[in-house]
This record gives C-alpha cells, structure tokens and sequence, in this order.
C-alpha cells in the first residue's frame, strides 16, 4: 500500500504521539474526525498501525505479561518475635514481578505494554497513577470478578524479608482467551516478557506463539511453587533469569558448589532454553548460552541494605536491557548486578532515579 499525502501526514503525527485523539489529529490535519477515524481503519487493515493506541508497527516496543500488585511492606523496628505484635512501620507501593520489570525497562527507554488482569478497584486506580508514565496500559483486562493483586510483605529490623503474603488469584483470569484479545499487539512485539503469575497453559501459548512467529520469549519465575507453571519443553525460550531455590525445584536438584550450579545450567540448556542467568544470593550470578557463551559475576557487598523487595526485578530488567542490545553475558551480568545493588540502596521497589546514562555511571561507580 502507498499512503496518500493525508495518510502520511496522518501515520507521521500518531508516531510522534500514539496518544492523540481521533478529534486532537483531526484539528491538527483541519480534517473532519469521520475522515479522520476511516484513515486510521486503513492504516490498520494495512498493518501501519496495531489497533488501539494506534501502536506503531516497527517491531521497537515490548510486552511485558503477568503481576501488577499492590505492594504492602511492614519492617520491624527491633528483632521480630514470633506470636505477638511487633512495632513497625508501614508502606504501599505499586509492584507485581512483570511490572516491576516493565517500569524498570520504561525508565531506560524502552517502548512497553504491560498485558495484566486486575480488579476494578481502587488499587488498580493506584497502579494506574503510578504505572501511567513507564508504560502502555491499555492492553490491561479488568474484571469485577477478582480483586486487584496484592502482595505483603514483613521485614526484620535489617530490612530482610522474614515472610510475605500475596493474593494473586487475579492471574488464574489471564488465559489464552484473554491473551488473544491482544494477537496484534503481540505480533508487534520486539520481544514478550512473561512471568510466571500466569497459568500454566497460558505459558504454553506465548512460548508456542514466540516460537511460531520467531518473537523473543523471556520467562521470568516469581517463586518457587510457581515453577509448576513452567512447561517441561522449553524449546522457544530465549533467555530466563531464575534464582537457585526456582532451578532447584523445577530441575529436581541440590545447588551447593561453584560443579552443581553449572550443571544445573547444561540442565536449563539441555531443556531448549537457549539463555540461562541462575542467580545464586551472596554467590552472585552465573549465566551461559546455547552457543557456549559463559559468564560469572561476584556479588556485590551493600553496607546499607534499605530494602531487597525490588532487587530481583531490577536485575532482570537491566539484564534484559542489555542483553535486547547486544551486549555480551557478561556486560549483561554487570549492568544488572549494578541496577540490583542500587535498588537495595533505595526505599523504592523501583528506583526513581533509574535512567540509561544512570546505570553507565552506577556501573562506573562500582567499578565493574
């Protein structure tokens, strides 16, 4: 298809601005908005555009799937004690594993929808405020029939997480039926980003459709029962990032050596994963590929620990970053261990001062 001179002008003005209203373009362009809306039918039907948002299709944003919570921290002023009330103090703040890991990626530049199921509640409206600015909302189902996720968690007086709570019976909702109500925007994506809040069969469906029409997949796990949720044929995975308690458990084996972890590594390859990241707590982070591509990376000691809660999101998402630009395992270890310990620093799930040339000078700063 050849666009028209309108058309053009049209498809210009919604790439500068995915957000303008049929009515803002229209008065931008002195058309009617009737012209306006049936432009924008073709652009569509032609595949300029993905439907709603008018979404650009140049292959240059990503879709993040799963959790989007509310998050709510209690830390303990002094030692916890067990069956009695302990002085704390309290916050909320807006969390779920996926749009921890969204945020983290809009705050570095990238392009991202967020794919969720939450309540129609005022814990929802909270995530909105907050998520609004990081990334594309509208791709997010609401239901009266759950509430939005919540997730709580205690600290002990040091800021170590000593037990968390989490309600996310909203996720059983995010089926393939749902996810199929977005196929333009997934056949769009640059890559999609699941974790494992979703059901098990809507992790078969996305690892099956990357697969299929050659998208990047990237499983992130949230938790050790979770794992259930991950299929055993992970043939169409390109990268997941797991901690040693998830690879433990899905792989049935014992990490406590530098041998058993990288052979808990040929194991995740050897299931078709063609990217593996293990991370290993105070041992620090290993990853390997399907080309024979290896790094390690030392954990980082934080004097100051404020809070952990954000860190293994953090870690993704600068992983991930890195490693959508090509850049080596090992760089891809260091800018994430780097967002990790930074975020441990701060009170936030996600730090507010993260940015792309942030994370180069944090990087620098810890000299790695």
């Amino acid at each position: 298809m050849t666009l028209s001179e309108k058309e053009a002008q049209l498809f210009n003005l919604i790439k500068t601005n995915p957000y303008f209203s049929q009515q803002e373009l229209a008065e931008k362009m002195n058309l009617s908005r009737s012209t306006v809306a049936n432009m924008i039918s073709r652009l569509i039907e032609e595949k300029y555009l993905l439907g709603r948002a008018y979404v650009v299709n140049e292959k240059d944003y990503l879709v993040c799937i799963g959790g989007a919570n509310v998050d709510r921290k209690l830390q303990s002023l002094a030692p916890l004690q067990a069956a009695t009330s302990n002085p704390a103090t309290s916050a909320l703040s807006i969390g779920g594993v996926a749009r921890n890991i969204a945020e983290n990626l809009g705050r570095l530049g990238h392009p991202i929808s967020l794919l969720s199921v939450c309540g129609k509640d005022s814990d929802f409206e909270a995530i909105k405020q907050h998520s609004q600015s990081f990334m594309n909302l509208d791709a997010i189902y609401q239901t009266e029939e759950v509430a939005t996720g919540s997730y709580t968690a205690v600290l002990d007086a040091d800021g170590n997480m000593a037990v968390a709570l989490a309600d996310m019976s909203a996720y059983d909702l995010l089926t393939p039926a749902v996810i199929q109500l977005n196929l333009p925007l997934l056949h769009g994506a640059r890559a999609i980003i699941i974790d494992l809040n979703c059901p098990a069969e809507t992790l078969h469906f996305i690892i099956q459709f990357g697969k299929q029409y050659q998208i990047p997949v990237i499983v992130i796990p949230v938790s050790s029962p979770k794992m259930a949720h991950l299929p055993k044929d992970l043939a169409g995975v390109s990268l997941l990032i797991a901690n040693r308690d998830e690879s433990e458990t899905f792989l049935d084996t014992q990490i406590t050596d530098t041998q058993s972890w990288q052979d808990a590594m040929q194991k995740w390859l050897a299931l078709g994963v063609e990217n593996i990241v293990i991370t290993n707590g105070q041992q620090g982070a290993m990853a390997m590929s399907q080309t024979g591509e290896q790094a390690y990376q030392a954990a980082i000691c934080v004097e100051k620990i404020i809070d952990v809660t954000g860190a293994g999101d953090a870690f993704s998402g600068a992983f991930i970053d890195s490693w959508l630009n090509g850049r080596t395992l090992a760089d891809c270890l260091k800018f994430a261990t780097t967002n990790a310990v930074f975020t441990i620093r701060c009170m936030h799930t996600v730090r507010t001062d993260l940015t792309k040339e942030k994370l180069i000078q944090n990087r620098e700063e810890l000299a790695l």
